[in-house]
């Protein structure tokens, strides 16, 4: 009889140590299974774009600051390149006359926010509040609404790119920093960006960079010599048919639904 009830124990104990572990082992699943599942539900902005052409955008965030503005149009003008714009609401307030210059001469303005937030600190309806603000701004000078938008300080989250795609837009980053605001020289800037360039590249300049006037003439020449074809960003990136890497790299797909290389 004592054998008995000490083998039913035992029978007892490896049951109860089994169903423990696979309990352990099924929290584990699904644990693994939901951060997998948000990994892979991240969303991303247009960093740069997958493609074999010698073509690449070159960009100015404009939120502080003037001065420079016009002789970068000059410069521009110069080598006959055209580029994107990202505006801050309030910028855009103080120089409405510099944001119809700036699209006159050919160049396309976006959107860079209202008030210059961290935006992924904001709901969905003030996110939605600092876009529109500015939009409105944009259009009543120019006549067209920005589809380009870039986040300040390239803080983004889900939210912010789900409620910028709402709204039309397209969420920009940039795989190329000049690093022109920490203000160490023209060599470094023209170094960096030359050096870290390649096709489908995005690359950020700030207008109010303390050096801006010298490099940005040797940046253009450097390229434009590398055979790069400089243009604004919406007409460097894909439209409809692609897919993001897990870079932020745009890559078209085929009519078979493949990925182009």
């Amino acid at each position: 009889m004592k054998i008995l009830i000490v083998s039913f124990k035992k029978i007892i104990l490896s049951l109860v140590i089994f169903l423990i572990a696979l309990t352990v082992l099924l929290c584990s699943f699904y644990i693994i299974k939901d951060t997998m599942a948000q990994i892979e539900e991240k969303k991303l902005p247009i960093y740069c774009v997958d493609t074999k052409e010698k073509k690449i955008a070159i960009s100015f965030d404009a939120a502080w600051g003037q001065i420079y503005t016009r002789e970068i149009l000059d410069i521009l003008d110069k080598y006959n390149v055209k580029t994107t714009f990202f505006l801050v609401g309030f910028w855009v307030d103080k120089h409405p006359d510099l944001v119809k210059e700036i699209y006159a001469r050919g160049h396309e303005i976006g959107n860079h926010s209202t008030t210059h937030p961290k935006m992924s600190l904001l709901s969905k309806e003030e996110i939605t509040k600092e876009l529109e603000i500015t939009s409105e701004k944009i259009e009543k000078i120019i006549d067209k609404k920005p589809t380009v938008f870039r986040p300040p300080f390239g803080d983004y989250n889900n939210t912010l790119i789900e409620t910028a795609q709402s709204l039309g837009y397209y969420t920009i980053q940039w795989d190329v920093d000049s690093l022109d605001w920490k203000e160490i020289g023209v060599e470094h800037v023209v170094d960096r960006v030359v050096k870290n360039t390649k096709n489908g590249s995005i690359v950020l300049f700030h207008n109010n960079a303390k050096y801006i006037t010298q490099y940005l003439p040797l940046v253009l020449e450097k390229l434009q010599s590398q055979g790069y074809k400089i243009v604004p960003i919406s007409e460097l990136i894909y439209k409809k048919d692609y897919e993001m890497d897990s870079t932020g790299r745009q890559k078209r797909i085929n009519k078979d639904n493949k990925i182009d290389n």
